[in-house]
């Protein structure tokens, strides 16, 4: 009894570890290593493996200790819309699609990527349609394709 016990306490352990969605890890980390925090001053930059942590079961990088220390105060205030995937193509064609590190936007507090390559820029995309409506049908999307 006592080893089921301590069995089934390891199963719970290890699942509160594990991801709770599919993020987007091109590179090892989400935003591909580029630093959350810094978005929401605007800053699209590439986070330093010196200031780097785990939350969710993934890695963060920062390009400084200081936003990493706003990072673990309030880490789901930083995480990236979509588990860090295409905003758009997740409203518009309900996929999980890379982005473009530096092509991003902040609307209502939170962080959204998109991709931007091949002459697409999925953000100039998503401003010039129904933003709205786009982050209603994301969200939606997101919920069938997040796991």
């Amino acid at each position: 009894m006592k080893y089921l016990f301590l069995f089934v306490v390891a199963i719970f352990s290890s699942n509160t570890y594990a991801q709770s969605i599919d993020y987007n890890l091109k590179r090892g980390y989400v935003a591909e290593g580029y630093d959350v925090v810094a978005y929401f001053n605007d800053k699209a930059v590439e986070g330093h493996k010196d200031y780097s942590t785990t939350h969710d079961g993934v890695n963060y990088k920062f390009s400084s200790q200081a936003n990493l220390d706003t990072f673990l105060k309030s880490p789901e205030a930083f995480i990236p819309q979509y588990g860090g995937y295409c905003a758009y193509a997740v409203a518009e064609k309900s996929k999980k699609v890379g982005i473009d590190p530096e092509t991003f936007e902040i609307r209502d507090g939170k962080l959204y990527l998109f991709y931007n390559s091949w002459g697409t820029n999925t953000l100039e995309l998503w401003k010039k349609e129904d933003v709205k409506g786009l982050q209603k049908k994301a969200d939606k999307n997101w919920e069938a394709i997040k796991h």
